[in-house]
């Protein structure tokens, strides 16, 4: 059984980044996004504006909640052979109910994926008030080019 890491969210989180479960990489460095093909720590530094990426994560957290962005994962525990997620079997969903009690500012999730998008949508459905944007994931799996999944991430920031 493997499990997600505690939400990065403040008061003044406006927008919430979820993936579906860390991979591997992630897992063992506790970081999230910590694979070195991994292209979401280079698209946000390069949106945020704020080149090159810093290799420290605490920094790379306050980058995103200075901007109101927080960040965690759809699922809290799962089993998973690898890091795909179509491996994963016997997930439980993290308490969201609570997450959007306690900072009623979250008006925007942005899903990294698909899988996110789906895991949590056959659980919550359309929340009120909050706008979803699915984005390409930035898994290195994801064999998309770095400059096509950053012009589509950037259309959160519009």
């Amino acid at each position: 059984m493997i499990h997600s890491f505690p939400p990065f969210v403040n008061s003044k989180t406006k927008i919430i980044i979820l993936g579906t479960m860390p991979g591997i990489a992630s897992l063992e460095k506790q970081e999230y996004y910590a694979h070195k093909r991994n292209h979401f720590w280079r698209i946000m530094h390069t949106l945020l504006e704020k080149i090159p990426v810093s290799e420290n994560f605490e920094e790379k957290i306050q980058l995103l909640q200075s901007h109101n962005i927080g960040l965690w994962d759809v699922l809290q525990y799962c089993e998973r052979k690898g890091s795909l997620d179509i491996h994963i079997k016997n997930q439980k969903e993290n308490d969201f109910e609570s997450l959007f009690q306690k900072y009623p500012s979250i008006d925007k999730i942005v899903f990294n994926g698909k899988e996110s998008h789906r895991y949590f949508t056959k659980k919550f459905g359309q929340i009120k008030g909050i706008t979803y944007h699915v984005m390409p994931s930035t898994s290195p799996a994801n064999t998309m080019t770095f400059e096509n999944k950053l012009k589509i991430w950037a259309t959160i920031f519009e």
